[in-house]
């Protein structure tokens, strides 16, 4: 569906040349939901506006839909451009038309009848859950609300590819759920495929099959969203794992223990799938002459599967809490020791 080969993208600066995307390949399947994550400055935004003409390459080639984006112009791009559609952080609607108007208006651009636009505009609404609120104007709407118009406006021409440039940034966490969930209904109902941007790890965690992870303009990891929880690779993707894996009070919490007890061992365990539902604390204790601590755990659900963390304090001897520890591993869970006394 969308092909990024060798794509560079270079902004004068009085230092020079600025490369804002630099050498990235990219092959994003029909049907998928991608996202892209990356601290400001990353080049994301960049990438993304790429993908619907906003900005052409500086070399390279991106093809979505079977057209070369980077290489067409005026009416060409324009007919493009119907099938790609974008919904922003801040909405970016026109607030002197209702809902229903808002939803209209790119139908209306395109020559679409009367009755066949308010059609399309009805059932847009009902598809993005804004039932009774077809002519009330933005200012009357809460940030979800908006961001609901948003998403219908951007379905109205059928479009076969979503681009979502921080769509959420501007939300609550439970407006945020929200609209991922409905992103989610859409993909499904509709096949269509979503390229999202952010920089919040949980917003990758809830939607995303694929992820590539972007600094300084290169993509630095990618790969399925899970494999990269379970063994994320550059540093700056252990950074945003943690984000969703571990509490920030975990740290603080471990040196407390370990300055009362002097002693045992501060252990990260993570599990994948079907191990974060396993007796596994039980069957240490009962098993091995050590005593179990738990410090902070969570388990994050992905669109592949469960990934869970858990720190706990091994404390006992020597001997039993290495077994402990070699029992662990042996069930497929992994385990690092964070502090060793």
């Amino acid at each position: 569906m969308i092909s990024i080969k060798n794509v560079q993208k270079f902004y004068p600066s009085k230092q020079g040349q600025l490369k804002a995307v630099d050498e990235v390949n990219l092959e994003i399947n029909e049907g998928e939901i991608f996202g892209v994550i990356g601290y400001s400055g990353a080049g994301k935004s960049t990438l993304i506006r790429m993908l619907n003409g906003l900005e052409l390459p500086t070399n390279g080639s991106i093809t979505v839909a079977g057209r070369v984006i980077s290489e067409i112009k005026g009416r060409d791009l324009r007919l493009a451009r119907q099938e790609i559609s974008m919904i922003f952080q801040h909405f970016n609607l026109l607030w002197s038309r209702t809902v229903r108007e808002n939803i209209a208006f790119p139908l209306e651009i395109a020559g679409v009848k009367g009755p066949e636009r308010m059609k399309k505009v009805n059932e847009l609404i009902k598809l993005v859950g804004l039932e009774g609120r077809e002519n009330a104007y933005p200012s009357q709407l809460s940030g979800g609300q908006k961001q609901r118009v948003g998403i219908a406006r951007a379905l109205a021409n059928n479009p076969k590819v979503l681009l979502c440039d921080e769509a959420t940034s501007a939300l609550d966490p439970q407006t945020t759920d929200s609209i991922l969930e409905l992103l989610v209904d859409i993909n499904k109902r509709l096949g269509l495929t979503i390229v999202l941007i952010t920089h919040e790890m949980h917003v990758i965690r809830k939607i995303c099959h694929r992820v590539a992870v972007m600094e300084g303009g290169k993509i630095v990891e990618l790969g399925p969203v899970l494999d990269v929880f379970k063994n994320p690779q550059a540093p700056i993707t252990k950074r945003f794992v943690q984000q969703v894996t571990e509490p920030e009070e975990t740290k603080e919490t471990a040196e407390h223990l370990l300055e009362r007890y002097h002693s045992g061992q501060v252990v990260q365990l993570t599990f994948i799938g079907e191990t974060t539902q396993q007796p596994l604390i039980t069957n240490v204790i009962r098993h091995y002459n050590v005593t179990v601590n738990i410090l902070q755990g969570k388990i994050s659900q992905t669109r592949s599967g469960s990934y869970g963390t858990l720190f706990i304090h091994l404390d006992g001897d020597d001997v039993e809490v290495n077994k402990a520890i070699d029992y662990i591993r042996s069930q497929q869970v992994g385990v690092e020791v964070v502090t060793n006394e």
